[in-house]
């Protein structure tokens, strides 16, 4: 339940809780530095509501499906020159976690600020996290809300086991939640909101055959 300011404002405590609450958002930014000085590009973690979570080797499966949805969407925003894209290690830094999503996209003006030395990368414009029994929580949960509320503006949630693509994205730039799109399944088409002519059949991430003949469309 959102707890609104003037809620905590009928408090006699209210001063105190502002003190604690300062004190624990300076502890916790103490040890996000840490945590960035330690992350090195052979560990997966990311940093979530003061915690260092550790991600655990993916399954086949999960690997696939990165695999052949980053390939068609690498490719389609190469060709039109849309921006920039990320597999895996891209460090996104929100205002209170550090994430990194399976796949992402940023604008071309976003993408303007990047250099070799870009570490810590802005919110994308686009998201897709692909879920894993260690890391489902975290995506359907904390992520769900900390991506809408940073203005991300599209958000794919693929589950590989049932090969379903749920997506979600916000009305207008100023939303803070997100209202789902659909669920779409092989034998559909799905249409990105941010990069509306990427246009893939869902099928194409989950098979090698389909995503080849996919990617030949793409290429022209």
């Amino acid at each position: 339940m959102e707890i609104t300011v003037s809620e905590i404002m009928k408090s006699p405590g209210a001063v105190l809780l502002y003190q604690q609450m300062q004190a624990a958002l300076e502890d916790e930014a103490q040890r996000r530095e840490e945590f960035r000085e330690w992350l090195s590009e052979d560990v997966k973690a990311e940093f979530i509501n003061g915690k260092v979570i550790l991600h655990s080797p993916v399954r086949r499966g999960h690997l696939g499906v990165s695999d052949n949805l980053y390939n068609l969407l690498r490719n389609f925003v190469h060709i039109h020159q849309l921006g920039a894209t990320a597999v895996e290690k891209a460090l996104v830094a929100l205002t209170r976690n550090d994430y990194e999503p399976d796949i992402c996209y940023w604008s071309k003006e976003k993408a303007a600020t990047f250099d070799k030395n870009t570490l810590l990368h802005p919110a994308p414009d686009f998201v897709i996290e692909i879920l894993s029994p260690s890391t489902k929580k975290y995506d359907r949960e904390v992520k769900y809300e900390d991506y809408a509320l940073h203005g991300i503006r599209e958000y794919w949630i693929i589950d590989p086991d049932k090969q379903n693509v749920e997506q979600f994205g916000l009305l207008v730039p100023t939303d803070k939640s997100y209202l789902p799109y659909g669920k779409f399944l092989p034998g559909d088409d799905i249409k990105s909101i941010v990069l509306p002519e990427f246009e893939i059949p869902v099928a194409a991430i989950f098979d090698d055959k389909a995503n080849f003949e996919a990617l030949k469309k793409i290429l022209g």
